[in-house]
């Protein structure tokens, strides 16, 4: 999960990057459907099912090991480790070989000079000033992406459709339709990602997410929460499948696949892989620790669980409207100058006098 939104993000055009790092999300969910699907069908298999279903895992772990041997390394890491004639060979062969890549190859190394000219090292440098802004992005992201819920909706989606009335058959069978709707929406964001823009999809996104989380808490308050009820009418329980499928369509579109594009491409190359190591292990960390605490969580809060999470939805929403610049269609290594162009974050950045040698802009 670290290595391949860089990979993508320091191989794909600027005006295409946010759809190329889009599809990496594409692939995790259709590998999440897979996964739905194939646990739908062995949980019918009495004794073995879960048996099958661990051994099938093993077999798209051999289609990624293979694959990682067959393509090359990035210009930016080689040109970062002393080997510019490699470099150039590989971004030639990353373009096609009738493309002239001459000033884009320039502007990588004018970038990794600049990243050369102070010794100190990622971690040290994200403690200055100067990278303040990357380092806020860095723990918000992942943080607010864990916050909109969906990870332990995704986990536990057949334990909160058992509770509104459905039998382990069915409510696994919602799983598969809510995994279906997601992969939907993130095939759609990969087309508008980089004509809507990243701010456009997180703020739209964000106001659809926290509207289908109050509907939801709503109709489970006004439905579950009289008189300690344990089922739900039919109609209503449907309505609850429906808001969850608006609800991921609107999470599929914003916060999944952006929760890669913008890491990703936002960093500059002295800590690219530094930064991303750190917002992936974040959010693993939250992942891992949601997942421990969302079922006594549900029990203790019931229907304001999704009222929390509606609230938090609010917060990022508002923070990325405020303190996120958009970045699309701008080269990685031209990023500098976008921060220095923000209304708060441009106190913190200092000289980007090196992006004006940019010559894609």
């Amino acid at each position: 999960p670290q290595a391949a939104p860089l990979y993508l993000a320091e191989t794909s055009p600027a005006k295409w990057r946010g759809a190329f790092t889009a599809a990496y999300h594409v692939f995790l969910v259709i590998g999440t459907l897979a996964a739905t699907v194939t646990n739908y069908f062995t949980n019918r298999i009495p004794g073995w099912g879960w048996r099958v279903s661990l051994g099938l895992a093993g077999v798209p772990a051999i289609v990624v090991v293979v694959g990682a041997l067959l393509v090359p390394d990035t210009p930016s890491s080689l040109v970062l480790r002393g080997d510019p004639d490699r470099a150039r060979a590989a971004l030639q062969r990353i373009r096609g070989a009738d493309a002239d890549v001459g000033d884009e190859f320039k502007d990588i190394v004018v970038a990794v000079e600049e990243a050369r000219r102070n010794d100190e090292g990622a971690f040290e440098r994200l403690r200055g000033k100067g990278y303040r802004h990357y380092l806020v992005m860095m723990v918000a992201i992942p943080t607010f992406f864990d916050l909109t819920g969906m990870i332990v909706i995704a986990v536990f989606s057949p334990v909160l459709f058992r509770t509104v009335g459905f039998d382990s058959q069915k409510a696994i069978l919602g799983s598969v339709i809510l995994s279906l709707v997601n992969l939907f929406a993130v095939v759609v964001s990969t087309f508008v990602v980089d004509r809507a823009g990243r701010r456009f999809l997180f703020l739209a996104g964000g106001v659809a997410m926290m509207l289908c989380q109050v509907a939801v808490a709503w109709i489970l308050a006004d439905h579950l929460g009289r008189n300690n009820a344990t089922t739900m009418a039919r109609n209503y329980a449907k309505g609850v499948l429906v808001l969850m499928c608006l609800y991921t369509c609107s999470f599929g579109m914003s916060w999944g696949p952006l929760k890669w594009v913008v890491p990703s491409e936002i960093y500059p190359v002295e800590i690219r892989s530094a930064g991303q190591a750190m917002t992936v292990s974040i959010a693993l960390s939250l992942s891992f620790a949601q997942t421990q605490v969302f079922i006594t969580l549900l029990c203790a809060m019931k229907y304001a669980i999704f009222i929390f999470y509606a609230g938090w939805v609010l917060v990022m929403t508002v923070f990325m409207a405020a303190l996120l610049p958009e970045t699309k269609g701008v080269p990685l290594e031209a990023m500098r100058t976008v921060w220095a162009k923000h209304w708060y974050w441009r106190r913190f950045v200092g000289d980007a006098k090196q992006d004006s040698q940019v010559n894609c802009l």
